[in-house]
C-alpha cells in the first residue's frame, strides 16, 4: 500500500511539473503571399527572431499564411483557436484582415496583437476590442505629426487621395478631424482601389484649386500610383504620404517621382539618425543589426512583431504569477489583463504605455516625419523627448 501511495505521489508530482512547464502557444497569421506580402514576409522574419523561452516556458509558434485574403484570415484564426489551442494571436498584417478576425478572437477570448495600423482596430474600446492590442501608433497620432508639419511649412489647403479600404477610411477621418484644427482647409477627397493601374482622374480632381499639398493614404506599393500620376500631370505642391508607404518597394518603384516628398513613420526606420539618448534609438539599432545580419535587408514594419514580443516578455510573467496555466481561459484572461497594464515598455517603435482605454499605448514619441532624399529615408522631424 505504501509503495502504491509512493507511485501515486511520484505520478502526481510528474503531472504537476508537466503542467507547470506547459508551452505557451502563439498563433501567427500573416500574409506571406498576395498584395500584403511586402508586410507579411518581414513580419514573419522578425517573429522567427523572437524568443523561444519566456519566464521559463517554451514559446511555440504556429504560422499560417492568409494570402492577403480576409476570408482566409478568418478561417486560419478559427483553426488556430480550435486545433492549436493558441494562447495568443499575433497578426494579421493589415487593417482589413485584422478587423475581420476581431469578432473571432473576442468570442473565443483569445488576446490578439494585431500588426495592422489603423486606429479602428483598437478604438473605440468595446467588449470585442478589449481583447485586441497593436504595437503601432494610432492614425490620429501619425496624422497629427504629418499635418503639424504641413502647418509649420505654410500649407493652407489640402486634398487627399486615399485607398478604398479601412486604412484609407481611417486616414480620411483623421485628416477631416485634424486639418481644420490646424487652419488647413480640405479642398477634395478622392478614393481609389489598390488594384487600380491608374489614378489619373482622381489626381486631376485632387489638383483642382491648386492645393498647397496633397496627401496620399495607402499601404505599400499602391501608394506609388497616385504619386506618379500627380508628378506626371505637373503638380508642383508638396506631396505627403501616410506611414503605409514606408517600405523599400515604394522607393524602388517610385524612383525620382517620390523625391522630396514627406511621410511619417515610427522612428525605427531612421534609427541611426535619431538624436543621442532618444528612447527608441538603442533598441531600434539592436534590432536592425540582428535583422540585417539574418536577412540582409531593412524593412520599416519588420520590428512590429519584435515590439510585440517586448510586451509579451513583460506580460507573460505577470500572467503566470497567479498560477494560471497556458492552454486555459484563465491564462488567456490573465495575459489580456497583463498586456493592458504594460507601462514604460521601451521598444524600437515606441515607448508603450497601455491602459484599459488605450491598447496601442503610443504617443508622439513613436512618430517621426521623414523626407525622401536621394532614394532613401531622411529624418525631417523627430518628436521631442525632453
Amino acid at each position: 500500500m505504501k509503495r502504491f501511495s509512493a507511485v501515486l505521489s511520484i505520478l502526481f508530482l510528474a503531472l504537476s511539473l508537466h503542467a507547470q512547464t506547459k508551452d505557451i502557444t502563439i498563433g501567427v497569421d500573416l500574409a506571406t503571399t498576395g498584395p500584403l506580402a511586402g508586410l507579411g514576409i518581414p513580419f514573419k522574419n522578425a517573429t522567427l527572431l523572437g524568443p523561444t523561452v519566456i519566464a521559463g516556458r517554451n514559446i511555440r509558434y504556429v504560422f499560417l499564411d492568409d494570402g492577403s485574403d480576409t476570408t482566409a484570415a478568418v478561417t486560419n484564426v478559427k483553426r488556430l483557436i480550435s486545433e492549436e489551442k493558441i494562447d495568443l494571436l499575433l497578426g494579421p498584417a493589415g487593417t482589413p484582415l485584422s478587423l475581420a478576425v476581431i469578432p473571432i478572437v473576442a468570442e473565443a477570448k483569445v488576446p490578439m496583437i494585431s500588426l495592422g495600423s489603423a486606429s479602428m482596430i483598437v478604438a473605440p474600446m468595446d467588449e470585442k476590442r478589449r481583447w485586441v492590442f497593436k504595437p503601432f501608433p494610432n492614425d490620429d497620432e501619425m496624422a497629427s505629426a504629418l499635418i503639424a508639419h504641413m502647418a509649420k511649412h505654410g500649407v493652407k489647403t489640402l486634398s487627399v487621395i486615399a485607398v478604398v479600404d479601412a486604412f484609407g477610411d481611417s486616414w480620411v477621418q483623421a485628416a477631416n478631424k485634424i486639418a481644420p484644427a490646424k487652419g488647413i482647409k480640405i479642398l477634395d477627397i478622392e478614393r481609389f482601389e489598390r488594384t487600380d493601374a491608374s489614378t489619373t482622374a482622381q489626381s486631376l480632381r485632387a489638383m483642382k484649386g491648386n492645393p498647397d499639398a496633397i496627401m496620399i493614404a495607402a499601404v505599400g506599393t499602391p501608394a506609388v500610383t497616385p504619386h506618379h500620376n500627380l508628378v506626371e500631370r505637373g503638380y508642383k505642391g508638396k506631396i505627403y504620404q501616410s506611414g503605409g508607404a514606408v517600405i523599400p518597394d515604394f522607393l524602388r518603384l517610385g524612383g525620382k517621382d517620390v523625391e522630396g516628398s514627406y511621410t511619417v513613420q515610427t522612428p525605427f526606420i531612421i534609427a541611426e539618425q535619431l538624436p543621442e539618448g532618444y528612447p527608441t534609438k538603442k533598441p531600434g539599432l539592436e534590432f536592425l543589426k540582428l535583422y540585417e545580419a539574418k536577412y540582409g535587408v531593412r524593412a520599416a514594419y519588420a520590428i512590429s512583431p519584435w515590439d510585440a514580443m517586448a510586451l509579451l516578455k513583460v506580460a507573460i510573467p505577470v500572467a503566470l504569477k497567479g498560477g494560471a496555466q497556458p492552454g486555459t481561459l484563465r491564462f488567456r484572461e490573465a495575459l489580456r489583463a497583463a498586456l493592458e497594464n504594460c507601462k514604460g515598455v521601451v521598444g524600437g517603435l515606441a515607448v508603450f504605455n497601455m491602459s484599459p482605454t488605450d491598447h496601442a499605448g503610443v504617443n508622439q514619441l513613436g512618430v517621426s516625419v521623414i523626407r525622401i532624399e536621394n532614394g532613401n529615408w531622411k529624418l525631417e522631424q523627430a518628436a521631442p523627448f525632453k
